[in-house]
């Protein structure tokens, strides 16, 4: 359903106003990279730009023999739109970035039709956030079932049994639940609702797994900002956003039960343990979610970041825009790490490169 909706959008991208740059300078002929997508990937990649011009600043430069990227990166800036994965997405189609930032895969055949390449570059995860008096991070204990449930309007309270069963020994309010979800075609929103389609079959059938979803209740916000801050406001309320943003905007998050029947606290170490088993070789364009992964210590929201750029992109802005990915692979990964995210694994990293100089040859 997802590559439908992107398809549908196309036109409407190419059209639309709010896909059109916000800066005056257009990406042709532009001294920064440009990129634009997802708002769960926006804290590392600003942590990255930032430490990549750092490290130019002070000498140092890359020579990627035979892949189109011999050159020292000359332009080390980074300007970013955390406008969505959709419009991410939309935007690199159309020309108007260097790369998009989705957390959504495209099939090979999708990525074909847009005249797209994409390539993993962090790990993360999802995290249920509320707004519960005396309820710190980790205490509530939630179920995909559960969750389900809560926005599809057959849990209204806080007080339901169902919340009671799996809480007994947390209070919690005897108030109507306010929901809260993303009002833009968003990635983050893809994996929630894959999630949720996977645990419940009601929801499956009523509501489904896309960018965009018609909820059946509750309140739109955009971005990871307005689903935070509408959270943040709202007391007894209930939202998802990435976990480096719940952590940095110090929002309380809920543990959830993973398949093997724990309930985990999110953290990077449980993030890590979901993607372990990921089997990346086996896809053709890292064509993979890893959503309910097994494991008992696995976290089952768990979300890769990919970036997506033109086949057709001039050999310079690809030279510049790899230069930083290269960077944030190979030194980025302890910025990562203190963001809450998951660096990509050193054998992962390796198929990155290799990708890489299969899709951008010399002299393309």
């Amino acid at each position: 359903m997802k590559y439908a909706l992107i398809a549908g959008m196309t036109a409407i991208a190419l059209s639309s106003s709010a896909f059109a740059p916000s800066h005056a300078q257009e990406v042709a002929g532009a001294s920064a990279v440009t990129g634009a997508g997802s708002t769960f990937a926006f804290p590392i990649i600003s942590k990255w730009s930032n430490g990549y011009r750092r490290w130019v600043g002070g000498g140092g430069e890359f020579a990627i023999a035979g892949a189109g990227l011999d050159d020292p990166p000359t332009k080390p800036q980074l300007d970013y739109e955390p406008v969505g994965s959709l419009a991410g997405t939309m935007r690199v189609r159309s020309g108007f970035v260097d790369f998009g930032a989705s957390d959504v895969p495209l099939k090979s055949e999708e990525l074909q039709k847009l005249g797209l390449i994409q390539f993993p570059v962090v790990i993360g995860g999802v995290v249920v956030v509320t707004n519960l008096d005396g309820v710190g991070p980790g205490q509530l204990k939630l179920t995909g079932e559960i969750v389900s449930n809560i926005y599809l309007g057959n849990i209204q309270s806080w007080s339901d049994p169902a919340l009671k069963a799996v809480n007994p020994d947390l209070k919690l309010p005897d108030a109507r639940i306010v929901l809260v979800h993303r009002s833009d075609g968003s990635g983050t929103t893809y994996n929630f609702t894959n999630y949720l389609s996977k645990l419940s079959p009601q929801w499956r059938e009523k509501v489904g797994s896309d960018l965009l979803v018609k909820w059946p209740n509750g309140t739109g916000a955009k971005g990871n900002d307005g689903i935070s801050r509408t959270v943040r406001s709202t007391k007894n309320s209930i939202g998802y956003v990435e976990y480096a943003h719940a952590v940095q905007t110090r929002l309380s998050y809920a543990a959830i039960r993973n398949s093997t029947g724990q309930f985990v606290v999110p953290a990077p170490e449980r993030f890590q343990a979901a993607a372990t088993g990921a089997e990346w070789s086996k896809t053709s364009d890292f064509d993979l979610l890893i959503i309910d992964a097994p494991g008992a210590d696995s976290y089952p929201l768990v979300v890769t970041v990919f970036a997506q750029m033109r086949k057709s992109i001039a050999p310079g802005r690809a030279r510049d825009t790899l230069n930083f990915f290269r960077w944030s692979l190979e030194k980025g990964a302890r910025d990562a790490s203190d963001l809450g995210y998951v660096p990509l694994p050193e054998q992962l990293v390796i198929q990155v490169k290799q990708y890489w100089a299969k899709n951008f040859k010399t002299g393309t």
